[in-house]
């Protein structure tokens, strides 16, 4: 193992892993900003982990609503 590369995994801080709120705020954020959710699943993942109960069914923009409505009660 390189010396260099030892020494940055020991001084470099590990980022902790984002909470759902953060993953939710973070894609409200990114569609706001003119993306597109190209992962249907992954809008649902992030509903679901809000306590949303999500049809496989239902279009992207609904679930991103109901995701924004969310995060304004959390």
């Amino acid at each position: 193992m390189n010396l260099f590369t030892w020494l940055s995994a020991k001084l470099v801080k590990r980022q902790l892993p984002l909470t759902d709120k953060q993953r939710a705020l973070d894609l409200i954020a990114a569609v706001d900003a003119g993306g597109l959710p190209l992962n249907p699943a992954r809008v649902n993942d992030i509903a679901r982990k809000l306590g949303l109960e999500v049809s496989t069914k239902a279009p992207v923009e609904q679930t991103l609503g109901r995701i924004r409505a969310a995060c304004k009660r959390l």
